[in-house]
């Protein structure tokens, strides 16, 4: 499955930081903002200006697949099963975002500042915790109805808890006691 990703640079009233980058939308990517989606070939992540008005600027990003594994299938459960589930969009700041920003929209970009480009698109809470372990900027974005049942579906099949261990009861461990002098 294919996505794209709205990044949005929203203005702060802040004395000492002046707007804030965070992911706004995750939407499905059938082809409609022009990009190949042809089945399980690599894509590159492409930008493209959306809007900019007196509170903000918008970007749109296309390029994003979504693959489910059964090994992360407790991470997708922990998701699904939370009061809220959500997107995990993995991003970063980028000094040099010419790389990322198709050719029409390069005119839109501010000199000499940074732009948020997304890199990955998850759903399983532990692989965002790994991310977020490893120093990188994870932000969620709640899931529509529509793809939390499709999640719940997956879940469904795939996850199998691990079975319970009895644990003996701490009276039949053994005492500690302080070795006797």
């Amino acid at each position: 499955m294919h996505f794209a990703v709205v990044m949005r640079k929203q203005k702060m009233t802040n004395q000492w930081v002046s707007h804030r980058w965070f992911p706004q939308e995750v939407i499905p990517d059938m082809g409609q903002f022009g990009a190949d989606t042809v089945e399980n070939a690599p894509q590159k992540i492409s930008g493209r200006f959306l809007e900019r008005n007196d509170l903000g600027e918008s970007w749109l990003f296309t390029g994003f697949s979504l693959n489910l594994f059964a090994d992360e299938a407790e991470g997708y459960y922990l998701n699904v099963t939370a009061q809220s589930p959500c997107w995990f969009v993995m991003w970063r700041l980028e000094e040099e975002p010419q790389a990322y920003i198709n050719p029409q929209s390069q005119a839109f970009l501010t000199a000499n500042e940074a732009l948020a480009i997304p890199h990955r698109i998850l759903v399983s809470y532990n692989e965002a915790a790994r991310l977020l372990d490893g120093g990188e900027a994870v932000d969620n974005i709640l899931m529509s109805a529509e793809h939390i049942s499709w999640l719940k579906e997956y879940v469904d099949e795939k996850y199998r808890p691990e079975p319970k261990r009895r644990q003996k009861p701490a009276s039949f461990k053994g005492a500690v006691r302080p070795a006797e002098e």
